[in-house]
């Protein structure tokens, strides 16, 4: 899913494309994506670009009138700028917003389409879709360390939940979890003061960091290879990968559809977390330990 760094970079590639310009037409190629009916989708048409800016992981673009159109990419979804006119022909092609110099097209890999566009007006229209994450490069530390312990959720929840904290997600979660040595599970309410300041501050440094590392890898051209796998991070889909800290192997836990990745020297003092699909499995023989894992793929190799 493009998170707060993938979104401020998205925006940024717009600004100069759209901004000011006239939306001279809207085409669906999948009726399922538009989530609202009134106002109508065709009252955007005609209307110019006044501004532009991100709720969460949403973007929104703002019209004359105070329309506001807002699209949330979800996991699979990606934009893309393309000459004018262009085709909506490829089955991962969901939407074209026209102007008169290019297309931007949202795409959606998968069959599953989660991505989705409202068409808002007023203020309080677009406010009614914030999920109201606080946005931590806005914030202080009391302000942050206040939502962190509203709720008694594990640290990789309270990081991704959209109503706590604003733009981030699975990737980038693990990642500042790892720079800030703390375990996915550990619990908001069982923190200490320093716990808590080193959260905040790998979450901000995180943030800025890969904001600014994406800015250099697109360097003014729009930003086609959004991807959550990117070279230099550290534990994010790294399972089974060295630790670039330590050298241990990264582990993963998985829950519902998501993974969350860590390191067991670096972030749980050795411990392995549980997986609980393959932990059920396993039972007794589940390894709790770096040594115990470590034991056990030395006797898989060794059976092969």
């Amino acid at each position: 899913m493009p998170e707060l760094p993938d979104i401020v970079v998205y925006l940024e590639a717009l600004q100069p494309r759209i901004l000011g310009q006239r939306l001279e037409q809207i085409r669906l190629s999948s009726p399922f994506l538009l989530r609202t009916a009134s106002p109508p989708l065709k009252a955007a048409t005609g209307k110019v670009v006044r501004s532009l800016r991100r709720l969460g992981k949403r973007i929104a673009i703002g019209l004359d009138e105070d329309y506001w159109l807002v699209l949330h990419l979800m996991v699979a979804g990606r934009l893309h700028w393309r000459k004018p006119g262009f085709g909506l022909a490829s089955k991962n092609a969901l939407a074209a917003f026209d102007f008169g110099s290019g297309s931007l097209v949202l795409t959606e890999a998968g069959s599953r389409k989660r991505a989705s566009l409202h068409l808002v007006q007023s203020a309080e229209g677009l406010e009614a879709l914030n999920p109201g994450g606080l946005e931590v490069l806005e914030a202080d530390l009391g302000a942050f360390a206040e939502r962190l312990a509203s709720a008694n959720h594990t640290l990789k929840r309270s990081l991704t939940n959209p109503r706590l904290f604003g733009g981030i997600g699975n990737a980038y979660s693990d990642e500042i979890l790892h720079r800030a040595g703390l375990s996915p599970l550990a619990l908001t309410m069982r923190l200490n003061a320093e716990e808590v300041r080193r959260l905040y501050e790998a979450t901000r440094t995180t943030l800025i960091e890969w904001t600014e590392k994406l800015r250099q890898e697109t360097k003014g051209r729009f930003p086609e290879g959004v991807t959550a796998f990117r070279e230099g991070i550290a534990v994010h889909g790294k399972y089974g990968k060295p630790c670039p800290r330590c050298g241990v192997k990264v582990q993963r836990i998985r829950y519902a559809e998501n993974e969350a990745n860590y390191c067991p020297r670096c972030q749980t003092g050795g411990k392995v977390l549980a997986d609980r699909a393959l932990s059920r499995l396993l039972k007794q023989d589940w390894p709790r330990t770096i040594e115990e894992l470590e034991g056990l793929s030395r006797r898989q190799g060794n059976s092969r």
